[in-house]
């Protein structure tokens, strides 16, 4: 989807298509205002000059998305809201709906559904599709039922996407981003020197920056350059796996099925404090978050129809350096204090004199509550026994 959360607002608020628009800075509160500053005035009809600015803004929050007007300026999804008000100042900043995002994602992928149904879910905003089967799919390479997806997203939610049609995931997921906004990029086999060779090594999705870091002090910048290596070259210096790996995705080689079901590996949660906080001075506060953390962890659990046996927690201290713990228990849970307990075992073993930025909890090691009921092997909630270190 095209700067999928910008987009949802735009569709709420019409009068700030092509202008910058940047969507982070978590709670609704800047946007609660602004509704209740114009009750009864349609959305469409509030005044640009009303509406927050990116100078205003004070915290460490990050950028979730930001339409193409702001991108221009240098801006970028994960960067932080205080970077971007130097970058672009009067950019207008609004929260995320996150109601709407899932209602929008579920419109969306239904669409697609309907006329693919063989889709990998990858997210919020995207997904793989395999159309191999599909009557027609392969008119024009693949373009006619592109387009049929595009406008039925369209008619459906308003919304625009762009898609990559490639032989495999790999390719196609570069593909994509091609020719964003609303673009259709076709990549045969053929193509792969003339189009995908000439990009960074970073546009293959799997090499993150570590990888490209390493890549670019042997010189290897572009993807041509990773597909020039011989393959043993590449395995001595990220071993085994990785290196055959690296020299595979740099010819476009990639055999990943489109995987209708997965099984979730962790259900976590975190959050980023709007102020640094301290274990000892703070120590109230933490516990509240730390306490309200293991809850939504636990409620998201049950609602998933988990249960998990691996807790661990993650923090971030004031100088970004992050450290994380976990415990595995005997038995499986979903249970808020058994989490709560366990995590805040975790913490016992972790420097707790400096100051934190950000705190998560963590269950994995997951498996479907309903299955394990009926053997007989789930914990059941246990009553008392509070742990707390905070």
């Amino acid at each position: 989807m095209d700067a999928f959360f910008a987009s949802v607002e735009l569709l709420r608020y019409p009068q700030l298509k092509g202008l910058p628009l940047v969507i982070g800075g978590g709670r609704r509160r800047a946007d609660d205002a602004l509704l209740a500053t114009h009750a009864g005035l349609p959305l469409a009809e509030i005044p640009l000059a009303d509406f927050p600015r990116l100078r205003d803004y004070a915290g460490r929050g990050v950028i979730t998305t930001a339409t193409y007007a702001a991108r221009q300026f240098g801006i970028g999804s994960a960067m932080g809201l205080m970077k971007a008000a130097r970058l672009c100042p009067d950019a207008i900043l609004l929260p995320v709906d996150f109601d709407e995002i899932r209602r929008c994602s579920r419109a969306f992928k239904a669409v697609i559904r309907e006329i693919a149904p063989l889709m990998e879910d990858r997210g919020i905003d995207e997904v793989y599709i395999d159309f191999t089967e599909v009557p027609g799919g392969q008119r024009e390479g693949g373009r006619v039922l592109a387009r049929l997806i595009q406008r039925g997203i369209l008619d459906a939610t308003g919304l625009s996407c762009s898609i990559g049609v490639a032989p495999n995931k790999l390719v196609a997921k570069m593909a994509s981003e091609f020719n964003k906004p609303a673009g259709i990029s076709i990549v045969h086999e053929s193509d792969l020197q003339r189009l995908i060779w000439p990009l960074p090594c970073r546009k293959i999705n799997g090499i993150g920056p570590r990888s490209d870091e390493k890549l670019q002090a042997l010189g290897i910048r572009t993807i041509g350059e990773l597909a020039a290596q011989p393959c043993q070259v590449l395995i001595e210096r990220f071993g085994p796996s990785h290196g055959a790996w690296l020299h595979q995705a740099a010819w476009g080689r990639d055999d990943s099925p489109v995987v209708t079901h997965s099984e979730p590996v962790s259900v976590s949660r975190e959050t980023t404090f709007e102020r640094d906080l301290h274990p000892v001075r703070d120590k109230a506060e933490l516990g509240a978050i730390f306490t309200r953390l293991c809850e939504q962890v636990a409620a998201d659990l049950k609602a998933k129809g988990y249960v998990g046996r691996t807790i661990g927690i993650k923090l971030r201290y004031d100088d970004f350096q992050s450290v994380t713990r976990e415990l595995s228990v005997e038995q499986y849970s979903a249970d808020a204090r058994q989490i709560r307990r366990t995590a805040g075992q975790c913490l016992k073993r972790v420097d707790l004199t400096r100051r934190l930025r950000l705190l998560g909890v963590r269950v994995g090691t997951l498996a479907r509550a309903d299955e394990l009921t009926s053997a007989g092997a789930a914990e059941a909630p246990k009553t008392g026994d509070s742990f707390a270190l905070f």
